[in-house]
This record gives structure tokens, sequence and C-alpha cells, in this order.
């Protein structure tokens, strides 16, 4: 009799349980999200200054922080020299030869000119006395080789004054017009290097995380800032394959927060498969193991209203 009485208790209790599971089911949870972005560093460098703080919103242009690159600050003093010599000689190459150049050539012109027309008259007396007997050989060609050095003297000088007179080549002009603009090239590639050594946010972001110290040392590509964007949040939720027909793209829902218990409407954006289960959201997921999993993007439709949302709470969508 026992027995049989337990044996019934037992079945109610069973119907009474499964009347309760097929009665109650789970809301459809979420995740309060938001674009993240991050701000790195382009060159390495200790960290100097930082001018912001974890919780900080920073706009486009904001300083938030130094570096120490004093590698950058001696091959800019370098590049800096160089540009300046190769920009004179640019300079010197376009100008030509001074107006005290040019006097010093005239003068050594009119010396040589001289010396010329000196040695010349004594190579023609000599020439005529050898021709009569009066001069040794030795003593003519002593005469015919200082006549000659004098002419090639004056030949030289002549040249150079004519380059002068004419202007420097086009070959040189363009070489050191070259030598210059490889210069600046080279200074304006410092000067970036040396920009970098300030990190300026290029977008507004609500800092989260500031990832070293001041006096620390920062690499180049690390993530020295991380944060979102505060007109970003959007709504997360993962969807099993047996209850994703009743979703589309572009249907409005009605999602309740709450821990503030807020109630805020959305669209879905986009739907898509999510590559292993380990992407839920939903705390207590329900599906079966051979179901796949979808991914809903919902997107608010007031999104500068909801910045104040924390990042990662508990969203859940009201039917």
């Amino acid at each position: 009799m026992k027995t049989q009485i337990n044996i019934a208790i037992a079945a109610s209790l069973i119907v009474g349980l499964t009347g309760c599971s097929e009665n109650t089911s789970r809301p459809v949870e979420g995740k309060i999200k938001r674009k993240i972005i991050s701000f790195t560093p382009k060159v390495t460098g200790r960290v100097l200054k930082i001018y912001v703080e974890e919780g900080d919103i920073v706009q486009p242009g904001d300083t938030l922080a130094m570096l120490d690159v004093p590698e950058v600050d001696a091959k800019l003093k370098q590049v800096s020299g160089v540009v300046k010599a190769a920009t004179a000689q640019n300079t010197m190459a376009n100008n030509g030869a001074t107006s005290n150049q040019r006097k010093q050539l005239k003068a050594k012109y009119a010396a040589a000119s001289e010396q010329f027309q000196f040695a010349e008259k004594s190579y023609n007396r000599a020439k005529a006395m050898f021709d009569d007997g009066l001069m040794a050989p030795q003593n003519y060609d002593e005469v015919f080789v200082k006549y000659q050095a004098s002419k090639a003297q004056l030949d030289a000088v002549t040249a150079e004054l004519n380059e002068v007179e004419k202007g420097v080549r086009f070959e040189t002009k363009d070489a050191t017009f070259g030598q210059k603009e490889q210069a600046l090239g080279a200074l304006e590639e410092v000067e970036i290097a040396y920009s970098e050594k300030y990190i300026i946010a290029t977008n507004t972001m609500q800092i989260e995380t500031i990832s070293l110290n001041e006096g620390e040392l920062a690499t180049a590509g690390y993530a020295l800032f991380n944060g979102y964007i505060p007109a970003s949040t959007y709504f997360r939720m993962t969807i099993p394959e047996s209850e994703i027909g009743q979703y589309k793209i572009g249907q409005e829902l009605t999602l309740m927060i709450p821990y503030n218990k807020q109630s805020v409407k959305g669209k879905i954006r986009i739907i898509k498969q999510l590559s292993r289960y380990a992407d839920i959201t939903a705390a207590y997921p329900d599906y079966q193991l051979e179901d796949a999993i979808y991914e809903l993007k919902i997107i608010p439709n007031q999104t500068n209203q909801l910045t104040d949302l924390l990042v990662n709470a508990t969203v859940i969508l009201e039917k």
C-alpha cells in the first residue's frame, strides 16, 4: 500500500515539473555593445607624460600622451644640417660666381695675358736670332718652352673666365637641386617621426583603460589607450536555429535593460551565423546541440541618447 502511494506521489511530481517546464520559457537575453577603438604609437619611446585619465571622453585632435624619443631628436638635428648644406650648394649653383670671384678671375686673366704677350715677343726675337745662327739651340728651346707655358696658362684662365660668364652648367644645377630635394625628403620623414612622439586622438572615444604608466616603455604598435566610441551603442543577441525564423532584417524590436529598467526600441541590422558556441551571449542558452547559433545585431533608434549605458550589461528582448 505504501509503495503504491509513493509511486502516485512521484508521478504527480513529475507531471507538475513537466508542466512547469512547458509553461516556463526564459527570455531572450543579450548584451549592450559599443565599437571598440585603440590608440597606439607609431614609434617606440618612453612615456613622458599622460594627459588623460580612464573614463575621460576625448575628441579628435586631443593630445593623449607624449613620448620621449631621443633618437628622433638627434636625427632631426643631423638632417637639418644636411638640408642647410644642400640648399646652400643649390643656391650657389644657381647664382654662379660672386662679384669678388669675377674680379679675381679678370685680374688673373689680365696678368696671364701680359705674361703671354711678353713671352710671345721674346719668342719672336729668339726665333729670328736662331734663324740667323745667333742663338744656341739650348737657349732657343728655353724661350720656346716659356712661350708655350704662358700660352697654356692664358688658355686655362680664359676658359675659367668664360665658364663664369656663361654660368654654371645645367647638369650641375640639376645635381645640386636633386641633393636638396633628397635632403628635404629626409627632413620631412624625420619631422613625421618627430610628430609621432605625440599620441593624438583621431576619433571621439571614452577611455576605458590606459595600458602603461609614465616612465614605462611604449613599443610601436602597442595599444596604449583602449576604449569605446560613445555614439556607437548596439545590442547583440544570440538566437538558436530553431527560433531564428521569427526575426527579419529591418524588424523593429523592443528591449528592456534590467539594471536601469529602461525600455529601448531598435531595428535588426544584420543576422549572421556564429562560428562557435562559445560566442553566445545568454547566461542560460536554450538550444539543441544540433542547432546552429545566429547573432542579431540590433541598432537602437536613438543611439545618441544611450551613451551612458554600461557596456556588456544584460539586455532582454520583450516579446
